[in-house]
Formats: C-alpha cells, sequence, structure tokens
C-alpha cells in the first residue's frame, strides 16, 4: 500500500516550483477540461502540483473533489509520469464531470503524457 502514498515530496510547495514548470513546459497535454504542463526533473520521482482555480470551478466542494481525484489518478499512474514536474490547471466546466469521467479524462492525459515523452525521447535518441 505504501507505493500509493502521496507523500509531500510528491507536490509542488513553493511558487518557484510552479514557475519552473510554467516558464519551461517541455510537455502539454489538453482537454476540453484541463491543461498539464510538465518538465522532468532530476529528482527521484514525480511531483504534481494543482491549480484549480475559483473562476473555473467556483465551488470548493467540487475544487476539492477535483483534487481528490487528480491526487489519486497521479498516485496511480506515477510509473507512467517517470520524473516529472506537473502542473494540472482545472478550466471552465471541469466540475461538470461526474467521478468516473474525470477519472477517465485524467488518466487519458497521463497517458498522451506518456506517449509524448516516449516519442521525445526516441527522438533524442535518433538525433544521437
Amino acid at each position: 500500500m505504501a507505493e500509493f502514498s502521496f507523500p509531500k515530496t510528491s507536490r509542488l510547495l513553493n511558487a518557484a516550483d510552479y514557475k519552473a514548470v510554467f516558464s519551461d513546459a517541455q510537455f502539454k497535454v489538453s482537454s476540453r477540461h484541463f491543461l498539464v504542463l510538465a518538465r522532468t526533473n532530476n529528482r527521484s520521482g514525480s511531483r504534481i502540483g494543482l491549480v484549480i482555480a475559483k473562476k473555473n470551478v467556483a465551488l470548493a466542494l467540487q475544487r476539492n473533489r477535483i483534487k481528490r481525484q487528480l491526487r489519486d489518478t497521479f498516485r496511480h499512474s506515477r510509473a507512467l509520469l517517470d520524473t516529472l514536474d506537473l502542473v494540472v490547471l482545472a478550466r471552465k466546466d471541469a466540475d461538470k464531470l461526474d467521478n468516473s469521467q474525470l477519472k477517465d479524462t485524467i488518466e487519458s492525459l497521463w497517458q498522451d503524457l506518456h506517449t509524448k515523452m516516449k516519442r521525445a525521447a526516441a527522438k533524442n535518441q535518433d538525433d544521437r
């Protein structure tokens, strides 16, 4: 069970961490409801930061539900995400998704991100 824990080392904790991802995003994936920005880090695992603005998701209950789902799918998909710093931004109407749709959307984004990372790694290998 410890493999699915969510320690502090799995979170972006300060403004500098977020700024690094915003200013140097190497990978971007999106859906109608979310945007994920990512960049590689030189740590032993992935870290995630969440930006769920009140402007886009008005109710605190819904913002918290979205954050719980994001963290849960991140914990279970950590192996796919290798060593990335991620920032997930919620777009308008993200709160309109029910839990199963939310989970499917997020898992799809993690898979798309994994595919982009693989392509970039293969391209870098070919360039050598």
